[in-house]
């Protein structure tokens, strides 16, 4: 006697595709979110796992950079083909169109670090 096999629904978002549920599924294509299994240290979290950046691998992989809500362990999780594209470059840009530093600040900062802090930069030394 055959038994059913459930759709996958995503724990976090849920949203439900034909992938049978036994199927190993490591984050959801949708909304890239997955659950914590087990921690570096053997016990069992059960945390959501979110998405906070992309990780371009040395062998041109991509990786999706998750960390765990419930305790805060980071983790990488290799994409797939049905990942939703839109939702890859959102996080992927999301340095560029939130910094984590305020922009206007940035002459500022650059004098703290030691640099000269105008715009001008190594390239515009080289041209005087």
């Amino acid at each position: 006697m055959k038994t059913e096999q459930k759709p996958y629904r995503c724990p976090v978002c849920g949203r439900q595709d034909g992938a049978e549920e036994d199927r190993l599924r490591t984050h959801c294509p949708n909304c890239l979110s997955g659950l914590h299994g087990e921690r570096e240290d053997g016990l069992e979290c059960g945390g959501v796992l979110e998405p906070v950046g992309i990780w371009v691998k040395s062998d041109k992989e991509w990786e999706i950079i998750q960390r765990c809500r419930r305790c805060g362990e980071m983790t990488s999780d290799p994409m797939s083909a049905e990942d939703n594209p839109v939702k890859i470059l959102s996080i992927a840009s999301k340095p560029l169109s939130e910094p984590p530093f305020p922009v206007e600040k940035m002459e500022e900062l650059t004098r703290m670090m030691g640099g000269r802090g105008d715009m001008g930069g190594y390239y515009h030394e080289q041209r005087k």
